[in-house]
């Protein structure tokens, strides 16, 4: 049964400039795994921009409670490089108590804008 869906969108060139802007972002957004590919190398703008929106679609779909921590939410991908949403901490508290069980993402970057939908399931 589906609990709830969230929904994000990025703009890319935005995105890059904050973290431009301010070098200590990335590393508050998103884990060490999340930075590099499966090959080691670092994420594109685009990819990391994708991975934000699904964290603010994650909140979302949890009713934007505050105290979430960036790093309780991860996104990793399997070996096909399919994008899978793992959670801990803070965001797997409110996950239980909403119900959550199960996650499935869709992540998207095109024309400059990333996107990501998050269906939170029972």
């Amino acid at each position: 049964m589906i609990v709830a869906v969230g929904i994000d969108v990025v703009l890319v060139e935005r995105f890059a400039k904050a973290l431009d802007r301010t070098p200590p972002l990335a590393d508050r957004l998103f884990t060490p795994e999340e930075r590099v590919t499966a090959s080691g190398n670092p994420r594109s703008r685009e990819s990391l921009a994708a991975r934000f929106a699904a964290k603010e679609a994650v909140a979302k779909a949890l009713g934007a409670p505050g105290g979430l921590h960036w790093h309780d939410c991860e996104v990793v991908s399997d070996p096909d490089g399919r994008p899978w949403l793992t959670t801990s901490g803070t965001v797997a508290a409110v996950a239980a108590e909403r119900g959550v069980g199960r996650w499935h993402l869709s992540l998207s970057h095109d024309g400059g804008i990333a996107s990501a939908i998050v269906v939170a399931e029972r």
